[in-house]
């Protein structure tokens, strides 16, 4: 089984919409999908009311995700580790016991436009159309996950 991890700041705006898209496009029998954050503050919580009412416009259920701390641990655990901006790629390398482990690291906007090292902006502050936006940008990536894991 390959395992995907989605990472963002919180664990509450963009990784669950990023993990809740890609599980509804995979086999998960093939593929197991989960998010983390880079900080603790939002610990156990649901995702975002805003994250939530975007996945379910597009038929997607992300109410049974809890936010967690990305664990050094997860380097082992994944095989795919997905960031939404630099801040996170550098958080979670910082974690990083060898360069194997930094190597399962990438921007997900990489995945849509190649070596251009976009970021997903984080929607938290701004209204409801940042979450459609960062829904828009994260269906792409994922599309483009999907199709890399199923030809490999």
């Amino acid at each position: 089984m390959t395992r995907v991890l989605m990472v963002c700041l919180g664990n509450i705006c963009r990784s669950p919409l990023a993990e809740g898209i890609l599980k509804s496009k995979v086999d998960r029998n093939a593929v197991f999908v989960d998010s983390a954050g880079t900080g603790a503050w939002h610990s156990g919580e649901l995702p975002d009311k805003r994250s939530i009412a975007v996945a379910k416009k597009y038929g997607i259920d992300l109410t049974d995700q809890r936010a967690r701390l990305f664990l050094v641990e997860d380097f082992d655990k994944f095989d795919h580790i997905y960031v939404m901006d630099q801040s996170n790629y550098k958080n979670v390398c910082r974690l990083a016991p060898n360069d194997e482990a930094i190597n399962k690291v990438q921007l997900i906007l990489n995945e849509s436009y190649p070596d251009e090292n976009l970021e997903v902006p984080d929607p938290y502050y701004g209204g409801d159309q940042g979450f459609e936006n960062v829904y828009k940008m994260l269906d792409e990536a994922c599309l483009k996950i999907k199709n890399k894991l199923e030809n490999a």
